[in-house]
């Protein structure tokens, strides 16, 4: 639930208000402009779903692969993720071998057929180094913390056990 109060996305050129280069912005709920209650409220109604229903949820990230876009990365190929959705609705991608990403402790599955198994890693297709990397993440990681100040008060303990670690 984290993520859904902390929805991340870079705003980016051509999406109005003269943007030159992506800017980090949040979104909770992946509906800012359009949530009347409290986010938190309409994390508990998720939850309460997802449990009702013993459904999975998964993060699947179609942005930059390979590094920043200001270091001239490209949007993750429409075809791997077709193929990553494929293998999460038939079930299979839950049973591939999966490693921990440091700093947001998400479980990032380490294959998934018809996708190279480098892309799924963000650290293994970072084309400046893996320092670079590790910064970059960091500095993701505060800003997510940032972010999240306005909703702490109101998360229970799952909710904020589940920030980045920085």
């Amino acid at each position: 639930m984290f993520r859904f109060i902390s929805d991340y996305i870079s705003k980016m050129d051509g999406t109005g208000d003269c943007v030159l280069e992506p800017q980090a912005t949040f979104s909770p709920c992946f509906a800012q402009p359009f949530l009347a209650p409290h986010p938190m409220r309409y994390a508990k109604m998720l939850a309460d779903k997802n449990e009702q229903h013993n459904a999975n949820a998964w993060l699947l990230s179609t942005g930059w692969v390979g590094a920043g876009f200001a270091q001239g990365s490209k949007r993750c190929p429409l075809k791997y993720t077709r193929a990553i959705l494929d293998a999460i609705h038939s079930g299979k991608l839950a049973k591939v071998e999966h490693e921990t990403y440091d700093v947001f402790n998400l479980q990032v599955p380490k294959t998934c057929l018809g996708v190279p198994s480098e892309l799924l890693n963000p650290k293994n297709r970072w084309t400046a180094g893996a320092q670079s990397f590790e910064t970059e993440v960091k500095k993701l990681g505060k800003l997510f913390l940032e972010n999240f100040k306005k909703y702490e008060s109101e998360a229970i303990e799952d909710i904020k056990k589940a920030a980045p670690v920085v």
